[in-house]
Parts: structure tokens; sequence; C-alpha cells
């Protein structure tokens, strides 16, 4: 097993208004000795910004501003910009979120150079009914079941004719093109899959409607393990180390209580990031701390961002929906437990 060090919570709720519910699930960026984290920040009645913080080293909060970063500004957003990840590829900062219309949820980008002025691109995660998503994939032999489930059935419009689409959310972009393509992941219930592009112009509808018409071929991560069973979701963005790209990600499985989320590692191939190396048959870490076992959503560890200080590991996480807690692990220590788990 793996020594887990808990750093505890990092950041809490304040008394202003968009964040008075509770903050969570952070993307987290480094530059020297430079934490930038850019957290969800809740506001009664389940509203979403995206606040900004700044760290010296992993743990000392230095600045934290009173006003949100990203706010709401379309439609397909009214409701809440949630959950980002954040990576640099080339000199561009790709922050990656959910947009949440109250009934919605859309993978969405937004761009920036400084990281401080964000240029929204729209959605870029298919908008399709689940009735369109059923049909396009019903042929596959290999696809589990759970594809079908109750969590992915909905309507295709809603009591007042509204429409109502598959929900697809957790996109994490990989923080480098490989072999010139953009590769991200995203995540329809239960699995973990992943796009290959040149470029984001490339997903259009015709682009979907093949991809989903072979969806098997683009799963990366399936369901292995008991705290796996219900489904899992990508988490951090992968860290490039030379064993492999490293990825944290979230399990989840069900209990009476009520689903249990953890944080996971698994190990892809540097050149073929479709190709996994390796995974750990156990929770990474799992809600053990008060603040983790119980909060607005109880029982949830969900990692969303790391930083690397000389040879240890900072895992940023939700903590309950109500907190953002930290993690620490050597590296070397994970990736050689890792290597002894070989897919």
């Amino acid at each position: 097993m793996i020594n887990i060090r808990r750093e505890g919570i990092i950041l809490g709720k304040t008394e202003r208004s968009f964040e008075n519910e509770g903050v969570m699930n952070p993307a987290v960026i480094t530059r020297d000795n430079t934490v930038h984290m850019f957290y969800r920040a809740v506001k009664k009645g389940n509203y979403s910004t995206i606040g900004y913080c700044r760290l010296e080293g992993p743990l000392q909060i230095v600045r934290r501003n009173e006003l949100p970063l990203v706010s709401p500004q379309f439609n397909y957003e009214r409701q809440g910009v949630e959950d980002p990840r954040i990576v640099r590829i080339g000199s561009v900062y790709y922050m990656s979120y959910t947009a949440y219309d109250g009934k919605n949820a859309f993978g969405a980008l937004a761009i920036s150079d400084d990281l401080v002025h964000f240029q929204k691109q729209g959605i870029i995660t298919p908008v399709f009914s689940y009735a369109e998503f059923a049909e396009l994939v019903a042929s596959q032999e290999h696809l589990t079941d759970k594809y079908f489930r109750t969590y992915n059935k909905r309507e295709t419009e809603n009591e007042t004719g509204e429409k109502l689409y598959l929900t697809d959310k957790n996109v994490v972009f990989f923080p480098r093109r490989i072999h010139g393509k953009l590769y991200f992941m995203h995540r329809i219930k239960p699995e973990v899959q992943l796009v290959a592009v040149n470029d984001l112009e490339e997903l259009n509808r015709d682009f979907w409607e093949d991809y989903f018409r072979h969806l098997d071929s683009h799963i990366l991560l399936r369901s292995r393990y008991a705290h796996e069973s219900s489904y899992i979701g990508a988490g951090c963005p992968p860290i490039e180390t030379p064993e492999g790209w490293l990825l944290i990600y979230h399990s989840v499985y069900d209990t009476p209580e009520g689903y249990v989320y953890s944080a996971c590692a698994s190990l892809l191939d540097l050149q073929n990031p479709e190709i996994e190396l390796s995974r750990l048959p156990y929770p990474l870490f799992s809600p053990e701390m008060n603040y983790e076992l119980s909060g607005v959503v109880n029982r949830v560890c969900f990692p969303t961002g790391t930083a690397l200080f000389d040879d240890r590991l900072y895992i940023y996480y939700g903590a309950a929906d109500q907190y953002i807690a930290c993690a620490s692990v050597v590296l070397q220590d994970l990736l050689n437990e890792l290597i002894r788990h070989k897919v």
C-alpha cells in the first residue's frame, strides 16, 4: 500500500454571496513556486461560478479573489460553470468545465494566455438526446448494459417542452499534443472515453455520429474493481512521467448509505494513451476524514488537480462537495506501485 498524507482542508466557503454554499473541485496549474487555483464556488440554490485563489508553495494561500473569475454568460450555462480543469498546451491555457443550464450538463471550454482573461469557446461535447445516442450505439455488442441504465435514460423534452440531452461531463485535456493531435477525456456514464482530433473545429455532429457508432473503440477506462463498480470518471489532467501518463481519476460504488467517491490511479502509454499500462487495484484514497464523510454530498473525494513540489505530488480534491482539500504522495512511490500492477 502507498503512504498517503492528508494535508487537510485548503479552502472553505465564505459569507460572500457567490460561495456561501460550498467550494470544491478545483483546477490547478503551477508556475515556479506559485499554484493558481480555479475552483467551483457554489451559492445557495446550487448556482456555480469559478473563483480564484493563489498559493505560494502547495499549501499556503496568499490571495483569494472577492468576486468570481468566470461566470455564466450563455443560456447553456445559466445555472452554473462547474468543476474546471486546466492545462497549458503550447502558450495557451485550456480550461474545460461543465456547463449546466439547470437540466442539461455539457463539457465546455474557455482559453486564456494570461490566466486572468478567459474566452469561452462553447460546448465541445456532443449535443444529442439519449434516444439519438442509444440508436447510434445499439449495435455494439461489447458495450456494458450500464450505458442503458436509468442514470442515462432521459426523455427528449421535459413537461414544459424544453429539450433534454445526454449528460457528458468531466472533460480533461492532456497537457500537450500527441503525434500532433489534441487528446481529451470525457465521461458518458459509466466509463471514461477518449477523443483525439487535429483541431477542435472537427467536433461537429457528423464527427460525433461516427464516434458513437464506434463508441466501444473510444473507451479509455472501464470499471475493473469493486470500488469502481458503479461508474468511473476522469479526474486530474494526466501527468507526463518516464513510466507513462499518470492519471488520477475518480471511482464510485454504491452502498446502503449512498455512493462513495474515491481517488484512484492508472498509468497510460506515453505514445498511445489509448493503452492502459497499469492500474491500482484499490483506491489511492477514499473518504475517511470528517470533512470527506459529511457535507453537502457525503462520502466524496473528487480529485481535479495536482501540483508537483520536489518529489511529492499534491492532489487537490473536492471533499463532500463542501471543501477543497489536499492529499500528497511521493511520486516515485506511486509510480513504483503502479508498475507492480500491470493490466
